[in-house]
């Protein structure tokens, strides 16, 4: 256990000075080619000093993870077990999705649907056509355990569910991720913690390879956040969400543990109900709102905390959560 630890470890150091390395030159490729972010009208005041601000800074955190994986699996060919196949299926779904965020960032900035994206039904098509072909591969390539209960030791079997629970947890966890995205770190701070918590679960459970790659996702994350602590450098854009979103679904998938997911992964999950509470509430009573705005940590602003202070409590509330997590596993 102690090797395999060490090693992701050192996975995660060599991802993150990758992703500090070639930070600089991106952001200063994206300010060449005028990828910045337009902010909401209806967004917090505080947040129009930030138009502008170079987005698609998900591709920091995608290629170094990339790199190391591809890099790596082949050095499996020379016989260094390093890293197995099964992180293939969540790196490919890291890229695909990656790629899909980042058409949605370049039709918000500079497309035909300047300051919107692409349509949301489109794009909310394609997240599913994409998870229905990655559930397919996880129950019937890698051969996932479909569902673990704490306190049992054998996976239960979902039969003809499976599809339909995988697709819902892999679009959903992607979106939720996408919605936390809004200030300053907190999505790669959320993100990280969870990746880090299902690294640990996997470890438990022998899943090395899989502990492997969360360790390295989580290293690139700190890589791009610091340049994306307040005030950023630069954002995450879809690029990073919907990919990250979409990755720890998969994780979750792979451990079998995905029912620990709305408590490891607490902010996104409640960041998303706040959504459609707000949504739900103003069209039963004809306007009226739930929260001050929704997403829930604008809501917060406007009561009057500071940026700095959502960013940290949430990451302090999503990191007892995750260490609840891994407790849950553990029975």
């Amino acid at each position: 256990m102690m090797q395999e630890t060490s090693l992701a470890l050192a996975l995660s150091t060599l991802s993150f000075m990758m992703a500090v390395i070639w930070g600089g030159p991106l952001i200063r490729l994206l300010r060449y080619l005028k990828i910045g972010k337009l902010i909401r009208i209806e967004g917090p005041d505080s947040h129009v000093t930030k138009m502008g601000t170079p987005t698609m800074g998900g591709v920091m955190i995608v290629l170094p993870v990339t790199l190391i994986t591809v890099l790596l699996n082949a050095a499996s060919l020379l016989g260094v077990d390093v890293l197995g196949q099964s992180v293939l299926v969540p790196l490919l779904v890291m890229l695909i999705y990656m790629l899909l965020g980042m058409i949605d960032d370049w039709e918000g900035i500079r497309g035909a649907r300047r300051g919107l994206g692409m349509r949301a039904r489109t794009k909310f098509a394609l997240q599913v056509a994409f998870a229905i072909g990655i559930a397919f591969a996880l129950r019937n390539y890698l051969h996932v355990p479909e569902m673990y209960w704490p306190s049992v030791t054998e996976p239960f079997e979902l039969g003809g569910w499976y599809i339909p629970i995988a697709v819902f947890i892999i679009v959903g966890m992607s979106n939720a991720v996408n919605l936390t995205d809004g200030l300053d770190g907190l999505a790669g701070l959320i993100s990280a913690t969870a990746f880090t918590a299902y690294g640990g679960i996997a470890l438990l459970q022998g899943q090395v390879f899989i502990a492997r790659f969360c360790f390295t996702i989580v290293g690139a994350i700190f890589g791009f956040l610091w340049f994306n602590v307040h005030p950023a450098e630069l954002f995450m854009g879809d690029a990073g969400s919907l990919s990250l979103g979409a990755t720890l679904g998969v994780i979750a998938l792979m451990t079998g543990q995905w029912l620990l997911l709305p408590i490891v992964a607490i902010i996104p999950v409640s960041v998303t109900l706040s959504v459609i509470l707000q949504v739900a509430y103003f069209k039963l009573t004809k306007g009226k709102r739930l929260f001050k705005m929704a997403p829930l940590h604008h809501h917060f602003e406007l009561l009057g905390w500071s940026e700095t202070q959502v960013v940290q409590r949430f990451w302090l509330v999503s990191l007892l959560f995750a260490m609840l997590g891994i407790a849950l596993a553990l029975v």
